[in-house]
């Protein structure tokens, strides 16, 4: 097709690839170590064969990150998010008294938009993408009425402004001729060369191009097709609820696209890859059974040949030798390079093997305190994705559940959605660290007598179970449930001792009133003997 008949968004794809290009040449190297399926090369198809990589550690440590980020960002049967009223708004719009009960309509609403993900496929699409994060450092959502689509780094171009935040989109994506509509393909038919594989009924498809622009306060979209817009394809979206979500991993300044997980271990994956290739096929070839014997000896080869497994033959011994490579102190540098880079690129990938030191006795306190150093590193991956990913993501359930019915419209000047699981979960989790250390030393060092008399217990459980994120409502007592249980066990132990005679007596004397009723004392009546 001639430059001339370029659409607008068609030209503006073109000129923003050459950016992305470098990035995308660098996101197939990495993949080429790790999954080659991933991001395969350019041109490549169904019928064409991948490069199998010698080592395994590379697939092995991104889909096991991949799913570790999944777990995190979208916990199953678990809110990360939680809706968040602004303090002022309790003291100027919202009386203490129903505090309570607004909180309470808010956690269901949350539920709401918790069921509509788990009963989406959303999961499958998101774990996709975070490989794709992981490997080549950029992805696209696209979140409409059937759910999550994937768009890979080779079908979108993207521009973000200084502080990070995109301003424009062009997707690449191909749609089949008969999949347009009957007017607009007749329209763009007269620009199809005579034998172009664009016409109906053709296994070909042609290249539909999508353009999303941020203007001011709202998002503009439209299609085309053969440099023509599609009919009906312009609209608008609101600005914090875009359901095109360009997402990278690392973020550098001044630059549209992100860095990949991998491309910072790179090096160990290619030093890995190449260690690995010699060493299988030196083995292949040291591995090779080969006899040789003396063609100036007594003893023919084939004698030896065909002699079978215990055969008594005659001949000389030294006449008959086996091919060795002498290579074992070779090989054992190369093995013992493999063994740190594996041990490197486990630490990397958050691998279990890496957290357990070989030794006889591991104790599970030092593999929790290995395991929670690593989740400690994915903080800068955490904080990314919950600004790029799941507040955009929830804030788009939010209108697709409120254009549906099942959610009503919430003021977004004073409720807004938090995010509670990623790098939030990590700070909970070493103030409950510290929240246990805390007790435990002072248990240790100066007596459980010292906790009961400068501790507040109740407090301590509450905080304890807001570190793990554990919901107290009706599973811990209150303090006149605690009350009323201590009242009943002195009198049961009262009645204990005094036996079987005295606790008769004391029954007949409730029954007619002569002493106090303790469930009447409680409930504020008085007692019937004064």
């Amino acid at each position: 097709m001639a430059k001339a008949s370029l659409g607008k968004a068609e030209s503006r794809y073109r000129e923003l690839e050459t950016d992305r290009n470098p990035f995308l040449d660098r996101a197939r190297e990495c993949s080429k170590y790790t999954l080659p399926s991933l991001i395969p090369p350019d041109g490549h198809n169904g019928s064409t064969k991948l490069r199998t990589p010698f080592q395994g550690i590379g697939a092995r440590g991104t889909n096991n990150l991949a799913s570790k980020l999944l777990i995190t960002l979208l916990p199953p049967n678990s809110p990360f998010f939680r809706y968040q009223i602004d303090e002022s708004t309790y003291e100027e719009e919202v009386d203490a008294d129903l505090q309570t009960e607004v909180e309470q309509a808010l956690a269901k609403m949350e539920r709401v938009v918790m069921s509509d993900i788990e009963t989406s496929a959303d999961r499958v699409a998101v774990f996709e993408a975070l490989k794709h994060l992981i490997v080549g450092g950029n992805v696209l959502l696209f979140d409409d009425e059937n759910g999550l689509r994937v768009f890979h780094l080779d079908r979108f171009v993207c521009r973000r402004d200084p502080m990070g935040s995109p301003i424009e989109i062009v997707v690449h994506e191909t749609v089949s001729p008969d999949a347009l509509p009957e007017d607009f393909y007749k329209n763009i038919k007269r620009k199809l060369k005579k034998n172009d594989t664009g016409k109906r009924g053709s296994d070909k498809t042609l290249s539909l191009y999508t353009h999303i622009k941020r203007e001011q306060d709202k998002w503009t979209v439209y299609q085309e097709c053969v440099g023509e817009k599609v009919p009906e394809s312009d609209g608008t979206y609101p600005l914090d609820a875009c359901p095109w979500i360009p997402l990278r991993i690392n973020r550098i300044e001044g630059e549209d696209y992100g860095r990949s997980y991998v491309e910072e271990y790179l090096g160990d994956l290619k030093s890995l890859e190449a260690l690995m290739q010699a060493i299988v096929e030196g083995s292949a070839a040291a591995a090779k059974l080969l006899i040789l014997v003396d063609p100036n000896g007594t003893t023919r080869a084939k004698t030896i040949e065909n002699a079978p497994n215990g055969a008594v033959r005659e001949g000389n011994a030294d006449d008959v030798s086996i091919l060795q490579m002498d290579k074992f102190a070779d090989f054992r540098i190369a093995y013992q390079t493999i063994e740190m880079l594996t041990e490197r690129l486990s630490f990397a990938f958050l691998l279990n093997t890496s957290i357990q030191r070989n030794a006889e006795r591991v104790t599970a306190e030092e593999v929790r305190y290995m395991a929670g150093e690593l989740e400690d590193a994915l903080g800068g991956i955490y904080s990314i994705l919950s600004q790029e990913f799941q507040l955009p993501y929830v804030n788009r359930k939010m209108v697709k559940l409120q254009k549906q019915g099942a959610l009503p419209a919430l003021p977004k000047d004073i409720v807004k959605p938090s995010i509670i699981t990623g790098l939030e979960a990590l700070g909970r989790g070493h103030d409950r660290n510290k929240l246990v250390n805390f007790i435990t030393t002072l248990g240790q060092t100066l007596g459980p007598e010292v906790i009961q008399q400068y501790v507040h217990v109740d407090d301590a459980i509450a905080r304890l179970a807001l570190s793990d994120g554990i919901e107290t409502d009706g599973l811990i007592k209150t303090k006149e449930e605690i009350a009323q249980s201590q009242q009943q066990a002195q009198m049961q132990a009262m009645m204990h001792q005094l036996g079987p005679d005295a606790i008769q007596a004391f029954s007949q004397m409730a029954s007619s009133g002569a002493i106090p009723n303790p469930t009447a004392n409680q409930s504020g009546a008085k007692p019937t003997g004064e």
